[in-house]
Formats: structure tokens, sequence, C-alpha cells
């Protein structure tokens, strides 16, 4: 009679692991500790309980483990005690022995592989990151891709208006204007530090992007609404999205204000919430009661029990916050996909342009829409205005000619 697949797994779970018993104990409970279900801890036990079985047919030190061990073990035609194959190790199998193996390493039992060296930045570019830190307050994730385009420009800091580099003319445009934004704030850097005369930065030239000139792209509060109702709050991933979309329909949030919002950011005697934007500037505003019942039903129902920290985690093992602004926008384009509707764009903006329109439309004035959204500049607020087309009408003049 064939051995059936609990019969197959509790041998797995029965095999000597040998020396390697107490660690693989200890990383079958720091998966856990992660948040992996027990049906995949119990997988990644029998991976490691089977290359131990193994280690000891071969004659392998556990010292001896690298890669090139692993790339034995999924090539070896398994007769190891307890296991019933013919063929050799699946691919999924040998990624849980490579993930043992990880962490073997990272406990110093094996030795890890040396990662490829990055790049050294130049000194100078170092020094223009931690001027952006501290004189500009400006965003890590912006420093960081600043000082990469200065490093991969490599501008001479003796004479940088001697260079002249050729840059090809695939590059999208958004990538062409912040390697520009780069370029021109180290040069103000250079000058700062007197290492170039002043107004060098004048000469980068301005990368044409008329976003202004067009009509915002929103939704309707109607679909905004529909949106809202796409999520299954029988499930953890739906309490989480809820809360996401309504922070980002009532508030006009950005991506990266949700993925920075920490726990002590929400004050909730007070109803407020607080966002650091741009710029480093903190403002506080009110949270909504629908927001704020959805946030606190994401904490009490689906949020991974772990003190402090960010507010939003990913749902899936190994537990870990959001880490990426198209996670946010993935939650928005999913809602769409469900909800049926017709959007002008599948972002995060989209619950943005959306909430501004709406608090036009509402009566709310251009000050009031820009302090919620917190613009720097009022043409960034006016140019919401374009779709209130009754206040239009009024202050429209007649054009020339009509009668």
């Amino acid at each position: 009679m064939a051995k059936s697949s609990e019969d197959h797994c509790h041998g797995l779970r029965c095999m000597d692991a040998g020396d390697l018993a107490p660690l693989v104990t200890e990383f079958t409970r720091h998966l856990t500790v992660l948040g992996h279900k027990s049906l995949t801890v119990s997988g990644y036990d029998a991976a490691a309980r089977h290359l131990a079985q193994w280690l000891t047919l071969a004659k392998i030190a556990v010292a001896d483990i690298d890669d090139g061990v692993a790339d034995r073990f999924a090539r070896h035609r398994c007769r190891c005690p307890g296991i019933r194959r013919e063929r050799g190790v699946s691919a999924k199998y040998v990624r849980r022995v490579r993930r043992f193996i990880e962490f073997l390493g990272e406990r110093g039992i094996v030795q890890r592989k040396p990662k490829p060296a990055l790049p050294t930045p130049h000194r100078r570019v170092v020094e223009f990151q931690c001027w952006l830190r501290q004189h500009r307050g400006v965003a890590e994730l912006t420093i960081d891709r600043h000082g990469r385009v200065a490093n991969e420009l490599s501008i001479p800091t003796s004479r940088p208006d001697a260079k002249r580099r050729e840059q090809p003319h695939d590059h999208a445009v958004a990538y062409v204007k912040t390697m520009t934004m780069a370029l021109r704030g180290y040069l103000r850097f250079l000058s700062a530090r007197g290492l170039c005369r002043a107004g060098l930065d004048q000469a980068v030239p301005i990368i044409p992007q008329w976003r202004l000139s067009s009509l915002p792209r929103y939704i309707r509060s109607s679909d905004v609404e529909t949106l809202i109702a796409t999520c299954d709050q029988t499930t953890a991933t739906g309490v989480r999205d809820r809360a996401i979309l309504l922070l980002l329909a009532r508030l006009g949030l950005r991506a990266s204000d949700i993925l920075s919002l920490r726990l002590t950011d929400i004050d909730w005697q007070q109803a407020t919430l607080s966002v650091r934007g741009k710029g480093r500037r903190e403002t506080r505003l009110p949270l909504p009661q629908d927001a704020g019942d959805a946030v606190l039903a994401y904490l009490d129902q689906a949020r991974p029990h772990v003190v402090g920290g960010p507010i939003f985690f990913m749902l899936n093992a190994p537990i870990r916050p959001l880490t990426r602004s198209s996670v946010v926008s993935d939650v928005v384009r999913c809602a769409i996909r469900k909800a049926g509707i017709t959007a002008p764009s599948n972002g995060a903006n989209l619950l943005r342009h959306s909430a501004a329109t709406a608090m036009l439309r509402g009566g709310a004035t251009l000050d009031t829409v820009g302090a919620v959204l917190r613009h720097r500049s009022p043409d960034m607020t006016a140019h919401y205005a374009k779709v209130d087309v009754t206040m239009l009408l009024q202050i429209a003049q007649p054009w020339p000619g009509d009668a």
C-alpha cells in the first residue's frame, strides 16, 4: 500500500537530525516567531532534518556546508532512511534547505558567502548626502537616490563645469528629471563649500513637464465609496486594506505617509493624526470617525502582535512593515479591479486627487484644501479648481466676438 502524505511527513519529522537537532529546533522556532503557519514550519523542519540526515550519509561536516553542498544535495538521488524517492528532490524542497543553510550562516555556524561589494561612493558624495540630511530636510529615500546619481556622474570636484558627459536619449522623462535635480543639488552643495563658482546649478537645463496644464485625475465620491466597500472585513487583508483606503480617501495622504505612520502618531483622545511629509514638516490632521474606526479594527484584528513601530504590516510571513509605496498603490489597484470602475490612474494618488476635488465641490476653500494636502505652493492647490466648473463659470470672461 502506498504511503500517505501524513505518514511521509511524520517520517521526515522523525528523522534523526544528529548534531544539528538543536539548531533545527531553533530554526523552526525562529520561523514561528516570524509568523509562518504551522504547515509551512513543518515543511521547513522536514527539509532541515533531511539535510542533516544526508550530511551524515555523505560524511560532510557541518562546518563544511556551503553553496556547493546545497547544490550536491539538490542533485542527489535520495536513498535517505525514511524517505521514498526515486527521483531528485524538488526545487521547492531545495529552497527550504537553502533557507536553513542561510539561518546557519546568520548564527555563525557555517561560513556565509560574501556579498558582492557595493561601489564605494566618493568622499564628496558622502558629504553631499550629509548636507542634504542636515540642511535640506530631504527624505532618506531621496538622499540615497541623489547620492547614487551624483556618484554615477563622477563629477570632478576641482572643475565641475569642465566636464561634459553624454547621456543616453532613451531614458524616461521622470528619470532625466530626477538626474538633473540631483545634479543641481550637488552643484549647490559644491558652491556652498567653495568648491565651484556660485550659480553653476543654473546651467543644468530644466526638463519641461507640464503637469499643471491637465485636469486632475480623480473619481467621483460614489466611486470612492464603492472602492472602500470592496474590502472583505472578514479577512485580515480586507481589514487592513479598508483602513489604508479610508486614510487615503478622507485625508488625502500619500503612499509614503501610509508607510511612515507609527502608533505614536495617533492621538486617540484628540482624534488627530500626525503626518510628517516632505521637508520633515509635521502636520496634525483631524482623524475622521470612519477612518479611526477602521484603524482600530485593523490594530485589534489584523495587525501582527508587534509592540510599537509602524502601523501597517505585510500580512504574509515573515512579519515586516510595509516598506514600498508600490504596496499601497497595489491596494488601490486591487480595489479598482474588484469594483469594476473606470479610473484615470491606478495609484494611491488617485484617492488624494479625489479627496481634494470632493472638498472643493463640498464648499471648502483652496486654502483649506492646501492645508489638508500640505501643499507648499498655492499653485498646486489651484490646480484642483479646474474641476469646479460652476465656480469657473462665474469668473470666465466672454470670448471675443461672442454676441
